[in-house]
């Protein structure tokens, strides 16, 4: 209870408070996106359903991780290492490093799921030959069953609570600051989900934008894995700088649209 009020009563709580909202928020964007692509593929009536359980998942995830602060600190203690390491920068710092973590390999691992899916997803939509296969299906039809969709969604909600749970412990150290972030980057989740996934299936474009900020994610998450901190600030911005760039898009197509119609 204490750690609870000086959330909102001591200064520095407060400050850290805001901080962690405002990145965790940013984080929940990345795995709403991932959700909103992925259950656009269920036939229209599960996919509410298939979002609800998906960020549910993700809030179950990380007050899960939460109450397990001690075994998450314990994830970037070195497993194992390979002796290597990449050239020396201007401070004398390895440029890459092969002492791995179990963050690390889990990082990794998800990079790579993130950068499989997302290729895989590209190609999909930009090869317009159908053919056989089971995993090439007709464009605009349901892809994927609602099983395979909910069991894609769990594996990288275990990827993107880790590094938020990661991100809150390297923010702060109370308890229930990082809860309350935690629910209010959820409770945006939810009041998004069924715009932003709508917003996706009406503009095919920022379906591609999309499919490209995961593509990025991923690398993002590899480079990390290996000791390669590209700081989040520069990804998150890039990502703003193309959205507007997008809606300037959308809005001069629409624009267009009305002037033909008139």
């Amino acid at each position: 209870m204490d750690s609870l009020i000086s959330a909102f009563t001591d200064p520095t709580a407060l400050a850290a408070l805001v901080a962690l909202v405002v990145m965790e928020v940013v984080l929940g964007i990345d795995n709403l996106v991932f959700i909103s692509i992925l259950t656009n593929k269920l036939p229209e009536a599960q996919r509410p359903k298939a979002r609800r359980i998906g960020i549910g998942l993700a809030l179950g995830m990380r007050l899960v991780l939460l109450s397990m602060i001690a075994w998450i600190v314990g994830l970037t203690k070195p497993v194992f290492d390979l002796g290597i390491s990449g050239p020396l920068d201007q401070h004398g710092v390895p440029t890459f490093e092969t002492v791995f973590s179990w963050r690390d390999l889990i990082l990794i691992a998800g990079g790579l799921f993130l950068i499989w899916k997302a290729t895989k997803e590209i190609h999909h939509t930009v090869d317009p030959v159908h053919s056989d296969d089971i995993l090439e299906k007709q464009k605009g039809a349901a892809t994927l069953s609602f099983g395979s969709a909910i069991v894609q969604i769990i594996l990288l909600d275990m990827i993107f609570s880790l590094d938020s749970i990661l991100t809150a412990v390297g923010m702060t150290d109370n308890l229930a600051v990082m809860v309350i972030a935690v629910l209010v980057a959820v409770t945006a989740m939810v009041l998004a989900a069924d715009p932003l996934a709508n917003f996706i299936a009406r503009n095919p474009t920022v379906v591609m934008l999309a499919l490209g900020f995961l593509l990025m994610i991923g690398a993002v998450l590899i480079a990390d894995g290996f000791g390669v901190h590209v700081p989040k600030g520069y990804i998150y911005a890039a990502m703003a700088f193309s959205t507007l760039v997008e809606l300037l898009n959308i809005f001069a197509r629409r624009a267009e649209a009305r002037k033909n119609r008139a």
